[in-house]
């Protein structure tokens, strides 16, 4: 089967499964969450096996933070629902525009000793996607205009989180973080971008930028 088609069918899935977690919002997004931190720590600790206890606990922390932010944004956050999605269209429009343009135009390595396949024009390609969905998102639902600002920033950030992870899957000498998700690795894999956006969106609502 082809491995795009693979890819896009099961990122929408995924896609569909995490919106419709947060419309119904409660047990259902609580126990969605809980399920990826539970798989992201899973995920993490077998990469860093033999790394020692310090790895072991930051992995525990990674978990549990971004976990705790998106529960907060979607309960207690101003506009929740909809800063949530918001932070669903930024880390997807980041990924799905760093993988076609990157594919397409990408000529110039971004950091090829950390990630070989991915590009600097892959790179503009995911925050433009993101200034524009999450800019659009933000115009549409009366959100914040300071986040038309930071989608581009955040999708910075969210490939940095991909960066990371590159960085300790180089370094563990494996490929994906696991083979639950054909077409995509772990869940570690999918949503290394995410940590990242989910605790900025936090942070900045919590401090009244947003």
């Amino acid at each position: 089967m082809n491995e795009l088609f693979v890819r896009t069918f099961s990122a929408v899935v995924m896609m569909l499964i995490a919106v419709a977690a947060a419309l119904q919002g409660g047990y259902y997004f609580a126990v969605l969450v809980a399920a990826a931190a539970t798989a992201i720590f899973y995920e993490w600790t077998r990469i860093v096996r033999g790394w020692g206890a310090a790895w072991y606990i930051s992995g525990f922390v990674y978990a549990l933070i971004p976990a705790l932010a998106l529960l907060w944004v979607r309960d207690r956050a101003d506009h929740g629902l909809a800063l949530l999605l918001w932070v669903f269209v930024v880390t997807w429009a980041t990924d799905i525009g760093a993988y076609f343009i990157g594919r397409t135009f990408g000529r110039t390595k971004l950091a090829p000793s950390i990630s070989p396949g991915k590009t600097v024009e892959g790179l503009y390609g995911g925050m433009a996607g993101a200034a524009i969905l999450g800019g659009g998102w933000a115009w549409l639902t009366g959100l914040s205009p300071t986040l038309l600002a930071l989608a581009p920033l955040f999708a910075l950030a969210a490939q940095g989180g991909d960066l990371f992870e590159s960085g300790m899957k180089r370094r563990a000498g494996v490929k994906d973080s696991g083979d639950w998700l054909p077409g995509h690795g772990g869940v570690l894999d999918r949503l290394d971008g995410l940590v990242p956006v989910a605790v900025l969106t936090a942070a900045v609502q919590l401090v009244g930028l947003v």
